[in-house]
């Protein structure tokens, strides 16, 4: 036990990152956010993951090392849960880490029992609010310690079985350098050719049920309904894309396009794009109206670039954008209605979207830095190094 613990204050300790997408999502996102500063805290950072796809070329840019670990075949499909608990224990038998992160809840599930088996302390991350079985509750018990991305979501958790004297949480941050306030330019208006004194309405996120991208547009048609016939009318940016290949998830995106044709022209698909902190500074309001959501990334980014916000009260969103702040206007999921008074009675009083921009950007300032999480995810880290 002393030759171990001379040997890790000798050396950086190592430390394993398994990833399960090759995606780039908020919580891979959030996670690449933190390294330097991880790195540069004393630790010797790898990632596992796909081998291919925006994640690894994100970390070859960062130069970080990239073990690949995936877990689908060629038809995209996951083999079987012991299966792929093998390639794992493979995967650390071989590295052999300190410590191993799992970056996500499905992969905190995944490693807890297999680390526990082979002696490697983890560190499972709840980036979800999702109903799990009481197995997947146990298996992720087994990790030495679980970070929650909110509140909401440690609450959500620990009422269903998790530990709750080893689950803590930590904020996701953003780069408060990168997402800015920044002046309009009028390029996305030039880009999809809108005049220039027309509102720009965004939501960014996949395109999915749980999103609601089907409440804001029908919440859009509400808005044109009740709206005066000589105002501007607003045009809707959907930053994002499908991910999913499920049948259902082809059919809501279809359904999407269906909605949209009843606003005449004026909603934009813009798939995936790599300008967002830009694009953020061009928009009018940024509406979020998400079913669920642990920590909206989106949201993180809309405060730090001081862009007012309209925004379902579900999940961690509470947390980021309190009601009593003034940092944005918080509506109930599934509510067309109520989300469309929202925005219209942003859109008719600038005065108060400057006001509510500006209490977002001090929220984002205060409270969800990247620095900090940076630090305060390295202060886990030796935590779990120490007690493993």
């Amino acid at each position: 036990m002393h030759h171990v613990a001379r040997t890790r204050q000798q050396r950086n300790a190592k430390v394993l990152i398994l990833c399960e997408f090759p995606t780039l999502s908020g919580g891979e996102r959030s996670m690449l956010g933190t390294l330097d500063t991880v790195c540069r805290a004393g630790f010797d950072v790898h990632l596992a993951g796909p081998p291919d796809g925006p994640l690894a070329s994100a970390v070859a840019a960062l130069g970080v090392p990239l073990t690949a670990f995936d877990l689908r075949d060629s038809d995209g499909q996951s083999g079987s849960l012991p299966r792929r608990r093998e390639a794992l224990a493979e995967c650390l038998t071989r590295f052999r880490p300190d410590l191993l992160h799992a970056n996500s809840l499905a992969m905190g599930r995944l490693a807890g029992p297999v680390a526990a088996a082979v002696g490697i302390p983890s560190l499972g991350h709840l980036r979800d609010i999702i109903r799990l079985s009481r197995q997947a509750i146990a298996d992720l018990n087994r990790n030495t310690r679980l970070l929650a991305v909110s509140e909401a979501t440690r609450r959500f958790h620990v009422g269903a079985g998790l530990a709750p004297e080893k689950t803590f949480v930590l904020y996701n941050g953003v780069d408060l350098a990168a997402f800015r306030p920044r002046q309009p330019t009028g390029y996305l208006h030039r880009e999809r050719g809108i005049p220039s004194e027309t509102p720009l309405i965004g939501t960014i996120g996949q395109i999915c049920l749980r999103k609601g991208h089907d409440v804001l547009l029908d919440a859009a048609c509400r808005l044109d309904a009740s709206a005066d016939p000589v105002a501007a009318r607003p045009h809707w940016l959907f930053v994002g894309e499908r991910w999913s290949d499920k049948a259902e998830s082809r059919e809501f995106e279809r359904q999407l396009h269906d909605r949209a044709e009843r606003l005449a022209g004026r909603v934009h698909f813009l798939g995936s794009r790599d300008d967002v902190p830009d694009l953020l500074g061009e928009l009018t309001l940024l509406v979020h109206p998400a079913r669920q959501e642990p920590l909206g990334r989106v949201l993180l980014e809309s405060a730090a670039a001081g862009v007012p916000v309209v925004a379902t009260d579900v999940g961690g969103t509470h947390e980021i954008l309190p009601p009593d702040s003034g940092s944005a206007l918080l509506v109930a999921p599934d509510d067309a209605e109520g989300l469309a008074r929202a925005i219209a009675e942003l859109l008719i009083d600038p005065e108060r979207r400057k006001a509510m921009a500006a209490a977002a950007r001090r929220r984002a300032e205060e409270h969800f830095d990247v620095a900090r999480a940076a630090v305060a995810l390295a202060e886990h880290y030796r935590a779990v190094v120490h007690d493993g």
